[in-house]
């Protein structure tokens, strides 16, 4: 009896870990993007001309394609 006790109780603190590991990874992974923002349109406008650079239309989507593609390498 004391076996099947001890296998259950494993069981269930592996289950509870579980969980508990998703959340907080879930929690974080939120608290993170809304601290740091992915790069969008608006934000290459800002950083290119901060750089002295006259952003294009063509400039601002050829490198948002460049960034999509390292995405989906990794």
């Amino acid at each position: 009896m004391n076996i099947a006790l001890a296998i259950v109780l494993i069981i269930v603190a592996l289950l509870a870990g579980m969980l508990l590991g998703f959340f907080l990874a879930r929690q974080y992974t939120k608290k993170y993007f809304e601290e740091n923002p992915p790069v969008n349109e608006e934000m290459l406008r800002i950083m290119m001309s901060s750089m002295g650079q006259k952003p294009s239309e063509a400039k601002i989507q050829q490198i948002l394609r460049q960034m999509q593609k390292q995405g989906s390498k990794k």
